[in-house]
């Protein structure tokens, strides 16, 4: 039997299409023009590039990476580098897109980028990764550059491969370049604040929204999905503020104890072994899909894109969602939580504290300046609370859904950039 082109599974929603629809809708409501409309929803660049890696059996394979040029109508651009085996083009699209608005919610001059390799990093030697790191930032010295386009940590990668990034670009450039990438270790220029910034800025949005909806910290349950770096310290600072958190989960499945599991020792125990929460004795084990239902107050999806969909929304008991991770919630869910009166902080909002505290990362860079971990925190903070007022006004002003209103301040903020910078 001949080969045949293996069709798309149509349960699975086009990331890219997802963050359109919201686009779309936002433009529609503020009555966007067609040249900026058709500006703003293309990528401005997109580059493919094949990395030949010599692995540790000395076998030659090849790998798929990308980096997407949503927009540098506010600045220059900046996004994530990720390394998963799910990376595809419309997903990288869609993150360079998310960036674009993330950056201007929170006013901050940058524009939007995203990166990626297709690869297995948990199958990977740190040789082997520290290769394919170099070979791809090689490919992109071009593209990369302090005031061109500036990666940082996603999935996958972290402050590691954020030191080969800027090693091998300073490299290229016969001098070291600090500023050229963000969520370095602090010898290397790294910020103080940095680590936990994404999930200090879900805290945050999650306890300005919990104050509209006058929910009681102290009093709150919680459920988080994901524990990495964003799930975990959005988990342990919103125990800190009194909330209990009775579910969390990572790859190994998920946790649950209704009087609330201990943070911290869940964390402990992660760290010691091997980044899992497998065999944690604090909770009892429950399927992963049933922490979304669970009866909380608040749930927090800090793991990958579309875990919420039109199959379990009807189902989801929380009164408020707080995005972590990006683009948790699939378009054609939106309508259904929207009829439950549930309210989202979108993750544009909610998930920016990690690209404000790298925006503060690249500025004390730029001056070869330190601030301290109290500073950052501080400005962090008031960036993330008053982006979420400004947010939320809109909400009220247009009568839309807490999502429609960050793209409609995002797209807005682009738009009128773009008006006084003119195109040709």
């Amino acid at each position: 039997m001949g080969y045949i082109e293996p069709a798309p599974i149509k349960d699975l929603e086009n990331p890219f299409e997802s963050m359109m629809s919201r686009f779309h809708i936002a433009a529609q409501h503020l009555g966007l023009d067609d040249e900026i409309y058709n500006v703003l929803k293309s990528p401005a660049r997109q580059v493919i590039v094949n990395l030949p890696i010599t692995m540790d059996d000395g076998s030659i394979q090849v790998f798929e990476g990308y980096r997407v040029i949503h927009s540098t109508i506010l600045g220059p651009s900046k996004g994530g580098v990720r390394y998963d085996m799910g990376v595809n083009i419309d997903e990288v699209k869609a993150l360079a897109a998310w960036m674009t608005w993330k950056c201007a919610v929170v006013d901050i001059p940058y524009g939007g980028a995203k990166g990626g390799i297709k690869c297995n990093p948990r199958a990977m030697s740190a040789g082997e990764i520290e290769r394919l790191t170099r070979s791809y930032t090689e490919s992109m010295v071009d593209v990369f550059g302090e005031d061109r386009d500036i990666p940082a940590p996603d999935m996958g990668t972290g402050p590691r491969e954020m030191a080969w990034m800027m090693d091998a670009y300073s490299r290229s450039k016969g001098m070291t370049v600090n500023a050229v990438v963000t969520g370095k270790p602090l010898v290397l220029g790294g910020s103080l604040g940095r680590t936990e910034a994404t999930g200090r800025g879900v805290m945050v949005s999650a306890l300005a929204a919990m104050e509209k909806l006058k929910i009681n910290p102290y009093k709150a349950t919680m459920a988080v999905q994901g524990f990495g770096n964003v799930g975990s310290f959005a988990a342990l600072l919103l125990e800190e503020r009194g909330a209990t958190i009775k579910s969390i989960s990572d790859i190994s499945g998920a946790y649950f104890n209704d009087s609330g599991i201990d943070i911290k020792k869940a964390i402990e125990y992660r760290n010691n072994n091997n980044g899992t929460l497998e065999g944690f004795e604090g909770a009892e084990k429950i399927d992963g899909n049933d922490l979304l239902t669970l009866e909380v107050d608040v749930l927090i999806p800090a793991a990958k894109e579309d875990v919420i969909t039109h199959d379990n929304a009807s189902k989801i008991q929380a009164k408020l969602i707080v995005e972590g991770a990006n683009g948790p919630t699939s378009a054609k869910a939106d309508n259904i939580i929207n009829e439950k009166g549930i309210m989202v902080a979108p993750d544009i909002l909610a998930n920016a504290g990690g690209v404000t505290v790298s925006y503060f990362e690249w500025v004390q860079n730029r001056l070869g300046y330190k601030w301290t971990r109290e500073r950052v925190n501080r400005r962090s903070d008031r960036i993330m609370k008053d982006a979420f007022e400004a947010v939320y006004k809109t909400s009220q002003e247009y009568n839309v859904p807490m999502r429609i209103a960050a793209y409609i301040v995002a797209i807005d903020k682009v738009a009128q950039t773009y008006k006084y910078r003119g195109g040709y």
